[in-house]
């Protein structure tokens, strides 16, 4: 597996290339941006300068020097999920739990806990999971191309992930859907 700080570094030198600045003008650009949440940050880099979204997060994450993962350092995977599941969210946890048991029978994968989802990854993410609603589990596909279907919505350019699809129940987690994830962790190789 890659190591994570050289794909960040790459990362890093890729969005120097597409911006025309140096890591020390970007860093400038966001100290001098009078913003202070995260989410603020990352916008305003996607709507000044273009960026996707996961240039825009890697780069406020290097800049603020964090990892994303705050929400969960030092917690188990089931304390993770045990607090992304919580009150009304609960029912969402028997599908997030189907569909780890089947990621897990494709190969070795390592799980980043954010503080909204887990993002599950190879050399890169192939899948995110994580509650949308009270009512909706939402898995985000990382691939750049999967066959028309109506459970799937594409996403924009520059999102974290290519895909999308809702689940609200456990008999969701189906063939097709696995079929997905499972072209999603192939590519992510």
């Amino acid at each position: 597996m890659t190591d994570l700080k050289q794909a960040v570094a790459t990362q890093l030198a890729n969005i120097e290339q597409r911006t025309g600045k140096s890591l020390s003008e970007l860093t400038q650009i966001i100290n001098n941006s009078g913003l202070s949440k995260h989410g603020e940050l990352v916008t305003m880099l996607k709507t000044s300068l273009g960026m996707g979204h996961g240039d825009a997060n890697t780069l406020v994450h290097s800049v603020r020097q964090t990892d994303g993962q705050s929400a969960a350092e030092g917690l188990s995977d089931v304390e993770v999920l045990d607090g992304l599941y919580i009150g009304a969210k609960a029912v969402l946890r028997p599908i997030h739990d189907a569909l780890l048991l089947e990621i897990q029978k494709l190969g070795e994968f390592e799980a980043a806990p954010k503080k909204t989802y887990v993002s599950y990854r190879r050399n890169k993410q192939f899948v995110m999971i994580g509650p949308a609603t009270n009512s909706q589990l939402e898995v985000g596909l990382n691939i750049k191309q999967l066959p028309e279907d109506p459970r799937l919505k594409a996403l924009p350019a520059g999102q974290m992930c290519n895909f999308k699809v809702r689940l609200s129940d456990v008999s969701e987690v189906d063939a097709q859907l696995l079929g997905w994830i499972k072209a999603a962790f192939l590519a992510a190789g």
